[in-house]
């Protein structure tokens, strides 16, 4: 802490000064003996003290050259010799110990400090230099009733508290509709802090001492400290370097208003006009289209409400909403509302598109609905006007991404935007690339691997507001992530809060049936558990035996999917073995118990080589089931949803990634997990099919974990990766960001 390390420099070379008497009565023999008034004043000396400080109280009831007594303690009665002369005086005690006790009531930080004496000793340790800084504040607030002494050498000194009223702003636009900032900090009639350097010194002290000099700090006030850390954060002092202005981003003035009220400010027309437009969209109040064909719930009207307040700003947003609350037909509400104004663009997965335009035409027949298929997909983005909806894939964005970005569109949603949290992607990169006045972005899992994810989803929405993808990682990615720094963690929240909209269920639908998960521990037989074991101890000599190392990350996951795989069923390891998988054998109690009570159930697994081998067993079993992967055509897709829906088939087999997004199937109130996934979100997305608005009974949540394997130490990850998820947002995935060794360690103890 810089503020601190001065502090020790400061009084690093403090020699101890003063001999403190006895309180006794010291008698000179021989000489005249001159009466005195007893000097009550209290002093205090403060000098250095292992890592820390002493600090002690003393009372001179001869002034200035006599001995040190501590207050109230001792004889009253005093004589001594004092600078040549012979004098005596009598204490008041009683006065004494009230003066020391008014001081200690009014220096709270004492409460703090560790009492190293006796009662009445009064002597305290300070630990930290910090808290040595908050005593001479207090100290420096009661000068007229102490007298502050130091060692020889140097001394310290907190000059008075500085508080926001003294802080003077000029406020100008600059490129791009963001505003540069100057002033000043008037620390007294002499001396000024220009804004830059006192941004610079507060981020550097971390600490509401400012060093203004050598063994000078100036005290801010903690609310004064707090503004002046929100300055840094929607601050860019980077860009402007050389200059004495901080840029900052044009969103900011949401959250400096209050600041800039409570300085002395000068402001251009800029600034005042973005006042003015925050101010209009806080008070508006839209009507929900007449043309929309649904009755929104009140927490869709909520939503509603703000994304078109943010439309007015020219501010992107993130609806966040959790799995079935509706945001397709939120993002509906908002595109009819401002579908007058030009063309809208909806960018979503393939196997989502189909279900986009279903409700587009179900919700908002005024909208005219246009694809990117067939040869004329030129002539159909030209000709795009307003109240024209063109709903595309990511894969076709990435295709066509010279002709999109050539329109200026009203609206741009991108659907379960999760698909460009990665910056180096081409889809990503093609987004960006695109021209829209109110950019939208919904997906109920903003993080998935990492915060960097979160930084280019609002790279999207916002350009620049976190700063570039370095400045992003130094003030949050690693504090966060690495160093669950909670401070961090706060700051981001408040940063990202007012762009971001993010409902649960159980906190809106008080209508949804419960959710209950329930893990099975599957218990391996010895012969499937020993085939187990073989293919992990030939993993770790594979690992281990290796010579090329630059690869050695991918090798490991290459390892870990084999193990994987050999937690589900042996077969998807060996094919032609005939060691049984115990797995199934549950699934098959399961499944035998669920469908005698006539229950329905959605069946995940991440690997289509599974789900293969438990078609085969419900092929034999005769029971009738639904499938769907990547693989499934869009078209045939939707017609297995709706058999099912509609009650053909007791089991919908899905594969985790195709199905995990885009489909109601409430017709269902059971989900079975096979395997578990890297990414607890991912699992959560599943099960959200079925437990959904519509849904009117209790879902039951199975998981079916292998005990003693790599499956059980993956769902031991899950709790951690969704403390930092629900912290801030949902959702984490941990395969990308664990090391080669920790994804070795997995191996090697199961």
């Amino acid at each position: 802490m810089a503020a601190s390390g001065q502090v020790l420099d400061a009084i690093g070379n403090i020699a101890s000064f003063m001999t403190v008497h006895s309180a006794i009565d010291v008698s000179v023999e021989g000489q005249d003996v001159t009466m005195v008034e007893a000097d009550p004043t209290i002093h205090i000396h403060i000098i250095p003290y292992g890592s820390g400080f002493r600090l002690e109280m003393f009372v001179q009831p001869f002034g200035k050259g006599g001995l040190y007594l501590k207050p109230g303690v001792g004889v009253a009665n005093l004589m001594a010799e004092v600078g040549g002369r012979r004098l005596q005086t009598r204490r008041n005690l009683k006065l004494e110990e009230e003066k020391a006790r008014e001081i200690e009531e009014s220096c709270p930080i004492l409460d703090l400090a560790i009492d190293l004496e006796q009662e009445n000793k009064r002597e305290w340790h300070l630990l930290d230099p910090e808290e040595c800084l908050q005593a001479l504040l207090e100290i420096e607030e009661i000068r007229d009733r102490v007298v502050l002494e130091w060692p020889e050498g140097e001394k310290l000194a907190v000059r008075r508290r500085a508080g926001i009223n003294q802080l003077n702003l000029n406020i100008r636009t600059s490129q791009q509709n963001w505003f540069a900032l100057s002033g000043h900090l008037e620390v007294d009639q002499d001396e000024v802090i220009e804004l830059k350097v006192l941004l610079e010194k507060v981020r550097e002290a971390k600490s509401r001492f400012i060093p203004i000099g050598e063994g000078q700090f100036l005290a801010l006030t903690q609310e004064f400290r707090k503004q002046l850390e929100e300055l840094i954060l929607f601050g860019d002092m980077e860009s402007a370097e050389g200059e004495d202005e901080v840029h900052i981003h044009p969103l900011a003035a949401i959250a400096l208003d209050d600041l800039t009220r409570q300085t002395c400010t000068t402001a251009d027309e800029g600034w005042k006009k973005q006042l003015e437009a925050i101010q209009y969209a806080q008070d508006l109040v839209p009507e929900v289209p007449s043309t929309l064909q649904a009755d929104l719930r009140d927490y869709q009207t909520e939503g509603f409400v703000w994304m078109v307040r943010l439309a007015h700003l020219g501010i992107g947003g993130c609806l966040a909403d959790d799995m079935g609350l509706g945001k397709t037909l939120q993002a509906l509400a908002v595109i009819l509302y401002l579908a007058k104004e030009g063309p809208t663009l909806v960018v979503a997965p393939t196997s989502v598109c189909m279900n986009w335009e279903q409700e587009a035409l179900r919700f908002a027949p005024t909208l005219n609905i246009r694809t990117l298929t067939g040869t004329d997909r030129k002539e159909t983005i030209e000709s795009l006007g307003k109240f024209d909806l063109l709903i595309t894939s990511y894969t076709l964005l990435q295709q066509e991404v010279e002709l999109l970005e050539q329109v200026d569109w009203q609206t741009i949603v991108l659907d379960e935007a999760q698909a460009i949290k990665n910056a180096a992607t081409k889809r990503s990169k093609a987004a960006m690339r695109l021209k829209g006045r109110f950019r939208l972005i919904t997906t109920g899992t903003p993080i998935e691997n990492h915060l960097g994810e979160l930084w280019n989803l609002f790279r999207f929405i916002n350009p620049g507001l976190l700063g570039t993808y370095k400045q992003f990682n130094a003030r949050f990615g690693i504090p966060i992530e690495k160093h669950h720094d909670r401070e961090a963690r706060r700051k981001l929240k408040k940063l990202i809060r007012p762009f971001m909209l993010r409902r649960i269920k159980s906190q809106v639908l008080d209508e949804l049936p419960p959710r209950t998960e329930i893990t099975l521990r599957v218990e391996m037989k010895p012969e499937e558990m020993q085939f187990y074991e073989a293919i992990r101890q030939q993993a770790i000599e594979n690992i281990e035996g290796s010579a090329e190392k630059s690869g050695r990350h991918l090798q490991i996951l290459a390892e870990i999917m084999r193990l994987r795989r050999a937690c589900c069923n042996p077969r998807l390891v060996m094919p032609e073995t005939d060691i049984p998988s115990t797995k199934l054998q549950v699934f098959a109690e399961v499944i035998e118990e669920l469908l005698a009570s006539r229950h329905k159930a959605l069946v995940f697994s991440q690997f289509t080589g599974h789900l293969a081998l438990i078609r085969e067993f419900l092929d034999t079993r005769g029971i009738v089931y639904k499938y769907l992967d990547g693989t499934t055509p869009a078209k045939d897709r939707q017609r297995q949803v709706e058999s099912f829906q509609a009650g053909e088939g007791d089991l919908f087999l899905i594969s985790l990634k195709a199905g995990g997004l885009g489909l109601n199937l409430t017709a269902a109130d059971y989900v079975i997990h096979m395997d578990p996934w890297w990414n607890p979100a991912v699992e959560d997305q599943a099960a959200d099919r079925a437990h959904r608005i519509g849904q009117k009974r209790p879902v039951t949540v199975y998981r079916l974990v292998t005990a003693g394997t790599i499956e059980e130490k993956i769902v031991r990850l899950h709790q951690e990766k969704r403390d930092l998820a629900n912290s801030l947002l949902e959702g984490a995935d941990v395969s990308a960001r664990i090391s080669a060794e920790e994804l070795l360690e997995l191996i090697r103890s199961g």
